[in-house]
């Protein structure tokens, strides 16, 4: 509602400054005034003084975005082995596109005024310069053609996982469907059973084989819990529609594509608990929950429960637009040490998904079954002999 009020008043007030702008050149009928609809010398240094204004605001307000803004971008804070490669790379791009955008934005507002159009000055025309097209060409060729061979050489060291990491990794399916994110892991086995969506009946909701053999130990769970140091390989499937598995604290991002398996990996460097404990998100934490107390004392005063405190945890968020609850899906993750990973495993390693079905279908079957009839043979209580008798007689 605030921001339709903020839209109506803005409108408002270009539509009053118009009408002002028509007020005033009705005030000037009559005077000295050049009507011809083409700018003098006077307009045109104007416009060259406004454009040099106008760069100044440019600047200004990316020097005030950069000094409040800076602190939300998560670079520097990764928690993956190949995060600094990505956030590397970001950097590089940010400082060659500031660098250009200065540049380029000065020159052109600079032109734009020493070659303010002036009486009785032509203009020179030349149809090229191929001095000049050599130049304009060849460098942002060099400069976008270094980005992408160094974007894809990190790509590649990051996807590529060789045969002994992929012996040793723990391999992690993440399900995603409307709109919340399922991981099934493979058990005391390490190999994660057979999977199709014609499978998915009652609580085998992301369709497992059950016959297959692998299967038998599969569990699944409502938080991602990963062990640090060691490298995850997570296959990735989707029930329904187009989804984008997102770990921003990771640098991994993959589509989960309906009716394929997708696949990212990484070696996740920083525990949850350890990340907790980091000054620059204790000061983080410290001003979110000085926001959400404030915002608590407004939800008191009109009745409403006060926000509980922010406590930081990795998510898993959806990177597409899937549905009406998009922005609510998303999966806690937890990061632990491989001791208390182990631990973890061992206390949900009995929660199959076979054990689910079965214990649904005795349910169902017990549900199912017949009340047991009353014996017509069972002697019937003294009350009841005693009313027989009496209508007897």
């Amino acid at each position: 509602m605030t921001t339709l009020l903020v839209l109506i008043v803005v409108v408002l007030l270009a539509v009053a400054l118009w009408q002002l702008t028509k007020i005033f050149d009705l005030t000037q009928v009559g005077g000295n005034v050049n009507t011809t609809q083409v700018a003098n010398d006077n307009d045109n240094k104007v416009n060259g003084y406004l454009m040099f204004g106008f760069l100044c605001f440019i600047y200004l307000t990316t020097i005030f975005c950069l000094w409040n803004y800076s602190k939300f971008p998560l670079i520097g804070d990764s928690a993956s082995a190949h995060g600094p490669q990505v956030d590397n790379l970001m950097v590089i791009s940010l400082v060659l596109i500031f660098f250009v955008q200065t540049v380029t934005q000065a020159l052109l507002h600079y032109f734009a005024f020493k070659y303010r159009g002036r009486q009785g000055q032509k203009a020179l025309y030349f149809a090229d310069n191929n001095k000049l097209e050599f130049i304009w060409s060849v460098i942002p060729a060099i400069v976008l053609a270094g980005l992408i061979l160094y974007g894809l050489y990190d790509w590649t060291n990051i996807m590529f996982v060789d045969q002994k990491d992929k012996d040793e990794a723990i391999v992690i399916e993440l399900y995603a469907q409307q709109f919340k994110w399922e991981a099934r892991y493979s058990g005391a086995d390490d190999v994660l059973g057979k999977a199709n969506v014609r499978y998915i009946e009652g609580v085998n909701n992301l369709g497992v084989d059950l016959s297959d053999p692998n299967a038998q130990d599969d569990f699944t769970s409502t938080e991602l819990h990963l062990p640090k140091g060691k490298r995850v390989i997570f296959k990735m499937r989707s029930q329904d529609v187009l989804h984008s598995a997102y770990m921003p604290h990771f640098r991994a991002q993959m589509n989960c594509v309906p009716g394929m398996v997708t696949q990212f990996s990484f070696i996740p460097t920083v525990t949850t608990a350890e990340m907790r404990e980091k000054p620059a998100m204790i000061e983080k934490v410290a001003e979110i929950n000085s926001i959400r107390a404030k915002k608590s004392e407004a939800l008191v005063a009109g009745g409403q429960p006060a926000l509980d405190p922010y406590t930081f945890d990795f998510l898993l968020l959806c990177n597409k637009i899937c549905g009406a609850s998009h922005y609510n899906m998303q999966m806690k993750i937890v990061v632990d040490s491989p001791e208390e990973y182990k631990a973890w495993l061992k206390e949900n390693q009995d929660k199959t998904i076979v054990s689910a079905v079965k214990n649904a279908a005795a349910e169902a079957k017990k549900a199912e079954a017949p009340a047991t009839s009353k014996d017509s043979t069972a002697p019937k209580s003294k009350d009841t002999t005693v009313v027989a008798s009496a209508e007897m007689k």
